[in-house]
């Protein structure tokens, strides 16, 4: 027979699992919460997730962080991780992949050749597991455990603001009145905050300014949020970083009022003097010349009609001194027009008298 005669049957050889870009190697997925999985990075053809590698059981960081491998995981040794979870499968998903292991003992019905119990066997996927609720730990060994075996916190009642209502401390959304895998409570004050809203104050506060909420423990709350899974990034607070507290770029230069007297335009601002800007004593956005407020130098304070002031110029300032004001402000922008570059001094010093008009009726104007 010619079946006879070929023999048994090859079996097929596996067919390699087609990685799509920006896929993690490690958890297979592209579209997750940087907040849950980090960055995503890339070397030497190698595509994973901060924590993932952090959180891989047989994976040991045997270099530098800031020079060798990506976070000092070297490569070969991502290689052969990658070669170890090929086979294992997500308990959640039942994908292959999965690198993170429980590290759970079962207390129920213990070996006789053990004291702890026969150890946890499940094994997942890192963005599987945070939406089951395991427990990932940033912190020591970087140990991991599922939902049946994750650490759980002391049975007390969250702290209600209202009647009924138990708000998140950072979000001011509901939550649930009890510890549990979303909700997060602080050991010494009771006060509960969704893990999400936690796991963000960790990212931006970092390990020096963690604390609770609340009532601003340290010693306590920052163990036990990292018992729970809260990773908080040994750094600086965000906002103490060096480009915070720079100067601005641009301050605002204009005078804002209706009728702008400065005869070389609403962008001039000098130091001190009738021609000195005045900001807006509540909003800060809005400015103007001293001279158009007709204001004294000794007042330092202005408000604009938007946080309730009464004019945006010429406060104080009579009708009379009003016509006088505008009439010598446009015979100095005529004036100003027609300088010619050669004679710019010569020109300028026609312009002293109409200036020194103008300050003269300034002074009158914010006589007591």
């Amino acid at each position: 027979m010619p079946e006879e005669q070929a023999g048994p049957s090859s079996p097929c050889p596996p067919k390699k699992r087609r990685v799509p870009r920006n896929t993690c190697r490690l958890c297979w997925r592209s579209d997750c919460d940087p907040m849950v999985v980090g960055e995503l990075c890339r070397q030497n053809g190698i595509c994973v997730h901060e924590n993932c590698l952090y959180l891989a059981s047989g994976l040991l960081q045997r270099g530098d962080p800031s020079q060798e491998g990506i976070y000092g995981f070297l490569v070969p040794d991502i290689r052969q991780e990658l070669k170890r979870v090929a086979e294992q499968r997500c308990c959640f998903c039942k994908l292959p992949g999965a690198s993170i292991s429980c590290r759970g003992q079962h207390s129920r019905r213990p070996k006789l050749w053990t004291r702890r119990g026969r150890r946890c066997s499940r094994t997942f996927h890192l963005p599987c597991g945070a939406e089951k609720g395991c427990t990932c730990q940033f912190f020591g060994e970087f140990r991991s455990f599922c939902q049946q075996h994750r650490p759980q916190q002391r049975r007390v009642r969250v702290q209600a603001v209202q009647q009924g209502q138990t708000p998140c401390l950072i979000c001011m959304e509901p939550m649930v009145a009890r510890p549990c895998y979303d909700t997060l409570v602080c050991p010494v004050c009771g006060a509960g905050s969704h893990r999400r809203c936690i796991q963000a104050q960790a990212l931006h506060s970092g390990l020096q300014r963690f604390c609770c909420p609340h009532c601003r423990d340290v010693d306590t709350f920052r163990p036990e949020m990292l018992r729970q899974g809260v990773r908080i990034p040994d750094r600086e607070a965000s906002w103490e970083e060096d480009w915070v507290f720079e100067e601005p770029a641009e301050w605002h230069s204009p005078c804002d009022a209706h009728w702008c007297l400065c005869p070389l335009g609403r962008e001039h601002v000098e130091v001190s003097g009738p021609w000195s800007l005045v900001m807006c004593r509540s909003c800060a956005s809005r400015g103007i010349h001293q001279f158009c407020a007709a204001r004294g130098e000794d007042v330092g304070f202005w408000e604009c009609e938007d946080c309730g002031g009464s004019d945006t110029g010429g406060a104080g300032v009579t009708l009379v001194m009003h016509i006088l004001i505008v009439i010598g402000a446009n015979f100095a922008h005529l004036a100003l027009e027609g300088i010619d570059q050669k004679n710019s001094v010569r020109e300028l010093k026609k312009v002293e008298w109409r200036m020194w008009l103008l300050e003269a009726v300034w002074g009158a104007a914010t006589l007591k």
